[in-house]
């Protein structure tokens, strides 16, 4: 792993320069934004059940569906369509350190870009005047999900991005796939046809599976061990079938 920095720092430049970078922070930045606003709105005109930071994170996925892909779609169908994969892998680089490296840098830059959503909160509090509406729990909570859960999504982008030549295909996979993870198994979850009692493993794998209920669970201060598990196992089972996919096509070439 001696030129993983190496590659991370070149990543990072490269994304910096970026346009689909650019893109992907002005929309993100517009959306939570304009989210955020709405809901400090609803609390000026009547008490809301839950603090605005729950409110605020528990839209996570929103940004998640279109942000991701904007950030690795290109990170190895682009090296692979341009054929620099191969010139990049003559030197004594390994591909592991490769895919960890554009990994990393994305996962920095999708960090930067939550981390930037911290000044919501502090105009919050700097004009608000009321202490109550900064609730510490749910914002911990939520940042720690985001960075946790974040794990896990970057590292589907990069995989699907190591499956086409094409950053098109690879974003259109990644979407799919993050909305039938963050979606489907919530749907899947109260599923009647899952209450059989022949269906009892499948319908706890799913219960297991549900993002939306870590994210509850986060936001409370509720921090199971099975769910870091599930997201660490999750990332590290995707790079490595990223790694694998490089390689594969590298032999086929």
């Amino acid at each position: 792993m001696r030129h993983f920095f190496t590659i991370l720092s070149h990543e990072v430049r490269m994304l910096l320069v970026s346009l689909s970078t650019y893109i992907a922070g002005v929309s993100f930045l517009w959306l939570m934004g304009f989210i955020f606003t709405g809901i400090l709105e609803k609390y000026s005109t009547a008490p809301q059940d839950v603090s605005p930071a729950s409110a605020f994170f528990s839209v996570y996925f929103l940004p998640v569906i279109f942000m991701v892909p904007l950030l690795t779609m290109k990170c190895l169908a682009e090296e692979r369509r341009l054929g620099t994969i191969e010139t990049l892998l003559t030197t004594p680089v390994t591909t592991t350190e490769v895919v960890l490296g554009k990994y990393a840098a994305a996962y920095l830059l999708y960090l930067t870009f939550w981390g930037s959503t911290a000044a919501l909160f502090y105009i919050l509090k700097r004009f608000a005047g009321d202490s109550r509406l900064i609730d510490p729990g749910p914002i911990v909570g939520g940042y720690l999900f985001i960075a946790v859960s974040g794990l896990f999504f970057i590292a589907i982008g990069v995989f699907a991005s190591s499956l086409s030549r094409n950053q098109a295909v690879a974003g259109i996979l990644c979407t799919t796939i993050l909305i039938g993870l963050i979606i489907g198994t919530r749907y899947l979850g109260q599923a009647a046809w899952l209450d059989r009692e022949s269906l009892a493993p499948l319908k706890d794998a799913v219960g297991y599976a549900q993002i939306s209920q870590h994210f509850e669970d986060f936001t409370r201060g509720v921090v199971d061990t099975r769910e870091l598990l599930f997201y660490v196992s999750g990332t590290f089972i995707a790079l490595i079938f990223s790694i694998l996919s490089v390689e594969a096509k590298l032999l086929h070439s």
